[in-house]
């Protein structure tokens, strides 16, 4: 009989605004044997990401709500180590979305078996070189249809996000890219880090003015991650027919009151634009176009990348509010074992 127990990170109660620690609990549940079909599996990273605010709420989206007294499911990876499926080996590098938790049990098929990154963490599967990145190249091909020597703005470009979309950007030829971030730290690391042309810091002056201010000339490409007054600055400055993605709109997501919507919707129809918001579900299909270029531009040393890691199962609520708070440089993650004291 199994004695495995794994530590889970539940949703108990539906945050008001901001989300608290009383909002969720740390439980422990024992798996009994491996059943026919079904895989264990260690997990090294899991990932905390805005989007899963939404889903702490119960309301209509695109996805079902997270349910009371469920571990809170999302992107992880970890290792096989116990097996009842040939194909799945022991050993075996996996991706899933049973999340936050440090052991799991379950059905072979709801695993990706995945090749090891040759020098690098498998974290990066949770970042650029997986979901995270595939969320920007999405945004900038399929839906804003970005075209070489045009001129992109990223708001909230420091974070997972917003740093692989300026990166991709140029690497699709895209001719000035410019974002906005929370900090002077973050604004340097946009410009000598991340190959963005300029950046501002968007607590230093209202949007509208800072980021007329960078682009005289006009915005083709506007991914925007955080709504609000980024989302009204960017209408303002954009070029006839230009395109813009709504990938997220962080300003919103714990509000207790509406949120004022943008004073200048008249130039999506005076201008001609194009506004268009996605979930990345249904563009799953451009996966293996993304992998290829994306690890051949990594291969090459063109990808930069941060991650600001929690050790530790049990801290990965204090991981999510802090990336909600905006701690985060790049991608957040929890690491599930803590690397050992020397």
């Amino acid at each position: 009989m199994s004695d495995v127990v794994s530590t889970q990170i539940q949703l108990a109660a539906r945050p008001y605004g901001w989300p608290t620690h009383d909002d969720f609990r740390v439980v422990k549940v024992a798996y009994g044997d491996l059943q026919p079909g079904q895989v264990r599996v260690v997990n090294e990273f899991v990932s905390v990401d805005p989007y899963m605010r939404g889903r702490m709420n119960d309301v209509r989206s695109y996805v079902a709500p997270y349910a009371l007294g469920q571990v809170i499911t999302g992107g992880a990876v970890g290792r096989v180590v116990e097996s009842a499926v040939e194909a799945v080996p022991i050993g075996a590098v996996v991706l899933h979305q049973h999340g936050w938790s440090d052991v799991v049990q379950d059905e072979a098929k709801t695993f990706r078996v995945v090749p090891e990154i040759p020098g690098a963490s498998l974290s990066l599967y949770l970042g650029v070189l997986g979901m995270t990145g595939l969320t920007a190249y999405v945004g900038l091909t399929a839906i804003a249809g970005l075209q070489r020597g045009e001129t992109v703005f990223v708001s909230g470009a420091a974070g997972a996000v917003g740093t692989a979309a300026g990166q991709i950007a140029k690497r699709l030829g895209a001719k000035h890219v410019i974002g906005s971030a929370g900090t002077p730290e973050k604004v340097r690391l946009l410009t000598e880090k991340y190959g963005y042309d300029a950046a501002f810091n968007y607590k230093d002056a209202p949007v509208r003015v800072q980021l007329a201010a960078l682009t005289p000339d006009g915005v083709d490409v506007f991914f925007d991650n955080v709504g609000g007054d980024h989302l009204e600055a960017g209408l303002d400055v954009m070029k006839d027919n230009g395109r813009i993605a709504l990938c997220g709109a962080i300003t919103e997501y714990n509000a207790t009151e509406k949120t004022p919507g943008p004073d200048n919707m008249a130039n999506l129809i005076t201008r001609g634009l194009t506004l268009r918001g996605f979930t990345l579900s249904a563009y799953l299909g451009l996966a293996p176009e993304f992998n290829e270029k994306m690890r051949k531009w990594f291969a090459a040393g063109e990808i930069a990348y941060d991650e600001t890691i929690v050790d530790g199962i049990e801290n990965t609520v204090d991981a999510f509010l802090a990336m909600m708070r905006g701690a985060n440089i790049g991608k957040m993650l929890v690491r599930v074992t803590a690397p050992a004291s020397s």
